[in-house]
């Protein structure tokens, strides 16, 4: 073989190996290139699931010590203040009801309950027969409510609502006219009196209900007045003032019978407090009704 024919080849051999080293340095260099995505991939879902462990790690953590640091108690309702009334029939003084009802027997008529504990009543009939002048007559009644607390609320909210409703209830007496309510102070927690005149067959009644509210019991003090077969109707403003006056002796009967205050006769009622409680519940009894049905007893009684 010749030399040149030898050289040739040579370089041939040459160009053929470097061919082959730049095709396997390229393949590799692929190979790498396509590597470095999966490896940053795989980090990135390693990194990602550490992170999200962590986290919930931490939560979960952060959750069980809130929820054993949290309160879990149930709240509570006030446990009502009173629990018992006193006899219905023994919360005014004889002063008291001599004044108010001086021809009244001396023991009173005690209403119907099926729980004294919870609901009491007690009412007065006097007609002081004038003869030929006529009649006056006066009717007196009073009516003790006391709310036990249950799950839903205190008894001094039930009282509350109680006793807004009957002062509602008296003011919307059918018949009543020229009503008027007031405020009355030093009489249990809340008082207030309503007066309106009622006209019936048998004469013109001045009326006056006084609705107290001391804890968990309220008080309710029906006084009405009338001149019968000619006798003059009754001064509204004096009949007002006795109807006071027995609302303040029966609520310190109420407050006497739970070791609080001085009972019948106190001339120190307990002082007012306010209220802060909104009302709703049963209606009271129609005074104006009672005080008919004794009127025409009364007329009976006379004839």
């Amino acid at each position: 073989m010749s030399e040149g024919t030898m050289q040739r080849r040579a370089q041939r051999d040459d160009q053929r190996a470097r061919r082959t080293m730049r095709t396997g340095g390229l393949n590799r260099l692929l190979a790498a290139a396509a590597a470095v995505p999966v490896m940053l991939i795989a980090a990135g879902c390693s990194s990602g699931s550490d992170s999200g462990s962590g986290d919930d790690a931490a939560a979960q953590k952060s959750g069980g010590a809130s929820a054993s640091t949290s309160p879990s108690a149930e709240p509570t309702v006030q446990a009502a203040a009173y629990a018992a009334l006193p006899e219905a029939c023994g919360v005014l003084s004889k002063k008291t009801l001599t004044a108010l009802v001086p021809k009244a027997p001396a023991k009173g008529k005690e209403g119907a309950s099926s729980d004294t504990a919870a609901r009491a009543s007690c009412s007065w009939s006097s007609l002081d027969n004038n003869g030929v002048k006529g009649s006056q007559f006066r009717w007196l009644n009073v009516s003790l409510v006391r709310f036990e607390t249950d799950a839903a609320s205190s008894g001094e909210q039930q009282a509350q609502e109680y006793y807004a409703k009957q002062i509602q209830d008296v003011a919307a007496t059918a018949g009543a006219k020229n009503a008027k309510s007031q405020a009355v102070a030093g009489t249990g927690d809340q008082a207030t009196t309503v007066r309106y005149d009622l006209k019936k067959s048998e004469g013109a009644f001045k009326q006056q209900t006084v609705v107290s509210r001391v804890e968990n019991v309220v008080v309710t003090v029906d006084y009405n007045g009338a001149g019968l077969a000619g006798e003059k109707t009754p001064d509204a403003a004096a009949l007002v003032k006795s109807a006071e006056l027995a609302a303040k002796e029966a609520v310190a009967a109420v407050q006497a019978a739970n070791g609080e205050g001085g009972g019948v006769g106190s001339a120190s009622p307990t002082p007012s407090k306010p209220s802060s409680k909104s009302p709703s519940a049963s209606p009271s009894a129609s005074a104006s009704a009672s005080a008919s049905a004794s009127a025409s007893a009364a007329g009976a009684k006379k004839s």
